[in-house]
């Protein structure tokens, strides 16, 4: 049966022993006989015929997930693992080469290292052209089939030793990708990987040992695994060892080494975004919508999506606008598509669209398949929208005065042109404008300018501007020098890289079902530092649906990451931990603890609901002293708060109010020798209000339980 996972030893006998027998089971090339002066007449001969054959011939997706089921099954993995192992060993008590029934004892070393590197090479440019059409069929896939079949050519290379197909394969096998989760057959990958010095398997290693996914939780392991990994390039492990110093888990806090950290990823993220890469993400809240998670703002329903078409198909400018948009940067769960964003800025900047006119500029200006880059038709429709006064306009005119393009260098036209977009709070135009006074593009430095600049554009969220504030934070330029600032502002474009995608197929795991791939998509990026996927992931643990974690470490996982989710100002989070420590989950029961979590998220979130929980811990002294009048007060004040507070409040008030009525009634004069009437008069005089909405309620009950009946 086939395998996958390659270990040191093998690879060293992959190197001296040619292709493996494991190629015929995958489909690849069953053996080739070498001729002594004429080695390649064979291989060539071999290569076109594999070339010839239908390598995506269309099999059902039930035969494609048994075979992918089949090659990818743990303990046949192992058993391929070992025979590979020991076949080093064999070959060398093996001193002949068959070849067509002939035996050559006595072939000269010169003609067997010539003959073993013939074979290496054929065996790898097959496993670099399978991992290549795999990847197209990958990136140009459009259904689950598909990507399947992109994945069974990723398996082949991967058995055939390419380390980029063994990585994507193991990555597949983690997260779940079509279906395909796997996670022991992934260790087992990332294993062999980490000892070819993959800094990729290092990183999902590390990940893997912090959850106990797999692996034994080993925090240490996990750290070192990281480290290796950031010594090896990879940006992820680089991000995760950053939030560790700068939060301190299991280091020292050390905001100057999360600096050092955070900046490497930052750097990276910030030349993809002056290509024109970084597209934010949108990041689903599933604690917020359990319940329908179609309705929510950041993913666009299909209905209402096709609703949308169809008005913007009536002429409605504004939605064509809209759409054309989320087309053209891939936005709330749309994929990116520039024929229609091009069409849909077509249709409204023939109806009059000053925006639509300036998109289309830029598409213009930065080419694709949809638009062509052309400097002149993007000056075109960018001198059509700045004429009507478009801030968006105004830009793409000054960004072709900056860069010269169609136009001959002129920043003294670009300073005018950004001036007048800023003015109207284009947050692009904000940083260009920054941007010249930082680096004293056609003007002087000006670092004060530079930096007020830099804060607009950063106040909309544009991400190059949050960059250089980050810059000057950490170096001190322009303002005093602030390690905390700089890191919280890196952080924030270290957010932006690519592995925020992950949010959307996390989002559409658990929405289909896949509970386990959504957890541990989320739980990477929780261990990367995102609040949102930190709440996410505490949010599925203590569901109780995922199985990739045991039983037992459930309440405790939740509650670290509720933890962490609340230190990053989670207010639901903050709340989340306060009940856990009042209910006793994942740790002892606390009240006095509980309750000091609830203080913080009504002292510093205002949160209606841990207003709402004080106020009971106060009615009753759990934790702290038993206070009436500040429970009564904690219930109004959540009842102010939230509308969903209200009902819930008042009848929190009636209850307390009406036991404290009757222990005033029925206890006051307990230790006297007679009752009091008019006491009792005055008592009640006090308390009329509450008897009377207590009375009505209850008659409100009454009758309509006999309406019922």
């Amino acid at each position: 049966m086939m395998g996958l996972v390659r270990g040191a030893d093998a690879w060293e006998e992959q190197e001296d022993a040619g292709p493996s027998p494991c190629i015929a089971e995958l489909g690849g090339p069953k053996g080739v006989a070498y001729r002594p002066g004429a080695p390649d007449i064979e291989a060539e001969r071999h290569n076109k015929k594999w070339k010839e054959r239908n390598v995506t011939s269309q099999v059902s997706v039930k035969e494609i997930k048994q075979f992918l089921s089949d090659i990818l099954e743990p303990r046949k993995l192992v058993k391929v693992i070992n025979k590979r192992e020991n076949r080093l060993e064999k070959m060398k008590s093996h001193h002949k080469l068959r070849m067509k029934g002939f035996q050559y004892k006595d072939l000269s070393k010169r003609h067997k290292n010539y003959l073993k590197e013939q074979a290496k090479k054929m065996f790898t440019d097959e496993g670099d052209q399978l991992f290549k059409m795999g990847m197209k069929i990958l990136q140009q896939s459009k259904s689950q089939k598909q990507k399947a079949e992109a994945y069974i050519l990723l398996a082949k290379a991967a058995d055939m030793g390419h380390l980029k197909a063994m990585e994507k394969v193991a990555d597949a096998l983690l997260f779940g990708n079509s279906g395909m989760q796997n996670v022991p057959a992934a260790i087992q990958l990332y294993k062999s990987l980490a000892k070819e010095g993959s800094y990729k398997a290092q990183n999902a290693l590390g990940f893997l040992s912090s959850y106990g996914i797999g692996m034994e939780y080993n925090q240490a392991k996990a750290l070192i695994y990281y480290t290796f990994g950031s010594a090896g390039g990879s940006i992820m492990s680089q991000m995760i060892l950053g939030y560790r110093y700068f939060s301190g888990i299991n280091v020292l806090q050390d905001c100057e080494v999360a600096l050092r950290y955070y900046k490497k990823v930052a750097d990276y993220i910030a030349d993809n975004l002056e290509k024109g890469g970084g597209i934010p993400v949108e990041k689903v809240r599933l604690a917020e919508r359990p319940e329908n998670l179609s309705s929510n703002s950041e993913i666009l329903d299909w209905e209402i999506y096709q609703y949308y078409r169809f008005l913007a198909e009536r002429g409605d400018v504004q939605i064509q606008v809209s759409l054309g948009q989320l087309h053209l940067m891939g936005r709330k769960g749309l994929a990116q598509d520039y024929y229609k964003a091009l069409y849909y800025f077509l249709k409204a900047a023939k109806a009059g669209s000053a925006n639509a006119m300036a998109f289309i500029g830029k598409m213009y200006l930065d080419g694709n398949d949809a638009a062509p880059q052309n400097n002149a038709t993007a000056f075109k429709y960018f001198s059509m929208a700045a004429r009507k006064g478009n801030a968006i306009g105004l830009h793409g005119l000054g960004l072709l005065y900056f860069y010269g393009k169609g136009v001959p260098v002129n920043y003294t036209e670009a300073l005018k042109y950004f001036r007048k977009a800023a003015e109207k709070g284009w947050p692009n135009a904000q940083f260009q404008l920054g941007f010249m006074y930082y680096s004293g593009f056609g003007l002087w430095k000006d670092y004060k300018l530079a930096f007020k600049y830099f804060y607009l554009a950063s106040q909309s969220g544009q991400p190059l501007a949050i960059y250089y504030l980050a810059e000057m934070y950490a170096t001190g330029t322009g303002v005093l020098r602030s390690c905390r600032a700089a890191v919280e502002l890196y952080k924030g474009v270290c957010e932006l890289g690519h592995w925020a995608e992950k949010f959307l197929t996390a989002y559409f795991a658990y929405k289909d079902g896949d509970i386990d791939a959504s957890l541990v998509q989320y739980a990477l990026l929780a261990e990367m530092g995102y609040e949102v996927a930190q709440s996410n992931s505490a949010f599925i643990l203590e569901s109780k649906k995922a199985k990739v974690i045991e039983k037992a470490k459930v309440y405790p996982m939740a509650l670290l990451l509720w933890n962490r989710a609340a230190i990053q100002g989670n207010a639901f989070a903050r709340v989340k931990i306060g009940d856990y420590y009042y209910y006793g989950y994942g740790t002892k029961k606390d009240y006095q603890a509980a309750a000091t979590h609830y203080s913080i998220a009504v002292d510093k979130h205002q949160s209606a609901q841990a207003m709402f929980n004080l106020a009971y811990m106060h009615e009753h002294g759990l934790g702290i002293a038993k206070d009436i009048h500040m429970a009564r007060r904690l219930y109004d004040m959540a009842a102010q708060t939230s509308p969903d507070a209200h009902l819930p409040a008042l009848f929190a008030l009636l209850k307390m109010e009406t036991l404290h009525l009757l222990q005033d009634v029925l206890f006051l004069n307990q230790f006297t020798t007679s009752w009091k009437w008019t006491e009792s008069d005055h008592t009640l005089s006090l308390y009329w209000d509450v008897l009377a909405i207590v009375l009505i309620v209850a008659v409100l009950i009454v009758l309509l339980r006999n309406h019922v009946g």
